[in-house]
């Protein structure tokens, strides 16, 4: 449909560029509710298709291995400084290929093979890198996990604090992948220091949240924050680390030469665009509906009789919990793809399903809300989630077509950023 908007790649390549014209066209008629994807600006988009691909730019700006660096120099140092400006950090270092390999490089930095290390469990909402047994951080670290209560789902921050004294964890995340309440970095930051260890933030789902003013900083708390410059930053798929000056030689180290080559170049293009514009008052508005929408759209799914993992949210991302609706998560996130609501199935804490085919589904509110939706849209959203859900109990697959019809129908009336469609 849209192939004609790359001309290039239609006339060398018509098979994939048939693949991106689909792509544009399925983000642009369907709801969107994965809380780790976004829409990027079309300045986003421009800076990452830039010519910029075209160099090799191993080592840092003013302390390169290759010679015609002039400009490239000019693009990370403004990517860094924008960097520091938007989160107030003495350092940044722009260059990480994504957030697994950001986080490696905190290993390679701080601890040795053996040391042990201690994140949030991944099923309870931690993320792969904090230690987690099948990632190779579980496998050359020894790795502890935390978790939330039982009763509440909420992080228990004497628990914490008894596991981090009773291990003395050389490293300690913070965050995760589906953590639904907002996290005490002070609390944390207490911890690390009684125990005597390296304090890591990783932000990557809320770096948006944080940059606009709508969840708190770790910036003051820990020794490394973490992030992704995607998900709520609405950057290109790369990452971040920031720390403390005394951190910053043993980062870039880390970084480079210790785990990657050169960076790429056209990436850190599109994240300077990013942080530009995540400086600028429409974004800190653009930060707070968004956990406005959240907020209201799990008011409306508790309202409709879902369980809601802690129940409710105070960030973008809501964690539901299956198991009353007698629907497994997968099921049901299969069904909701087909009415045209993208989400996730995901494990919920204390899951007793297997984590391929658990008994929740995961949903958030960046992409919606890019695309201008609002608090009144939300018990539409939930009611649609709702029906969608009943629908797959039922296998009624047309009423799963009547919801994708009205899916595309709102969706027309709210473009998506970026999107070459009309």
């Amino acid at each position: 449909m849209s192939a004609s908007r790359h001309p290039a790649l239609l006339s060398t390549d018509p098979e994939l560029a048939s693949f991106v014209a689909a792509e544009e066209v399925l983000q642009a008629q369907t709801l969107r509710l994965i809380p780790s994807e976004n829409y990027v600006s079309a300045a986003v988009l421009e800076a990452s298709g830039t010519v910029l691909q075209n160099k090799y730019s191993e080592g840092y700006p003013g302390r390169r291995y290759y010679e015609g660096q002039q400009n490239i120099d000019r693009v990370e140092a403004l990517a860094i400084e924008r960097a520091k400006g938007l989160f107030g950090v003495d350092h940044a270092n722009v260059q990480p290929y994504s957030g697994s390999p950001a986080n490696l490089a905190v290993y390679l930095a701080f601890a040795k093979p053996g040391d042990t290390v201690m994140g949030m469990a991944l099923p309870m909402g931690g993320h792969l890198t904090h230690g987690w047994g099948v990632s190779a951080t579980g496998s050359w670290f020894r790795g502890v996990q935390y978790g939330v209560r039982a009763d509440t789902g909420l992080i228990d921050y004497d628990a914490v604090r008894d596991l981090a004294l009773a291990e003395r964890p050389k490293l300690i995340f913070c965050g995760g992948t589906a953590l639904p309440r907002t996290i005490d970095f002070a609390a944390f930051a207490e911890i690390a220091r009684e125990a005597g260890s390296i304090l890591v933030a990783d932000v990557a789902h809320i770096a948006g949240l944080i940059a606009g003013g709508a969840h708190p900083s770790p910036v003051d708390h820990v020794d490394v924050v973490s992030t992704t410059t995607h998900k709520t930053l609405r950057g290109p798929r790369g990452a971040m680390l920031m720390c403390r000056e005394e951190h910053a030689k043993a980062i870039d180290k880390a970084v480079f030469p210790g785990l990657q080559g050169g960076p790429h170049n056209q990436t850190t293009a599109g994240i300077a665009v990013a942080l530009h514009e995540a400086a600028q008052p429409s974004f800190t508005a653009y930060a707070h509906q968004v956990v406005a929408n959240a907020k209201a759209l799990a008011a409306a799914l508790l309202q409709k009789g879902f369980d809601l993992v802690s129940g409710g949210t105070d960030n973008h991302l809501i964690l539901i919990d299956l198991t009353g609706k007698d629907v497994p998560g997968k099921i049901a996130a299969k069904a909701l793809d087909r009415a045209g609501i993208v989400v996730n199935y995901n494990t919920v804490p204390f899951d007793p399903r297997k984590p391929f085919d658990p008994s929740g589904v995961r949903i958030g509110t960046p992409s919606l809300t890019s695309r201008g939706l609002s608090t009144e849209h939300m018990p539409l959203v939930a009611d649609w989630i709702s029906r969608a859900v009943d629908a797959a109990a039922k296998g009624d697959e047309q009423a799963l077509a009547a919801i994708r019809a009205e899916v595309t129908d709102l969706m027309a009336a709210f473009p998506a950023p970026g999107l070459p469609l009309s």
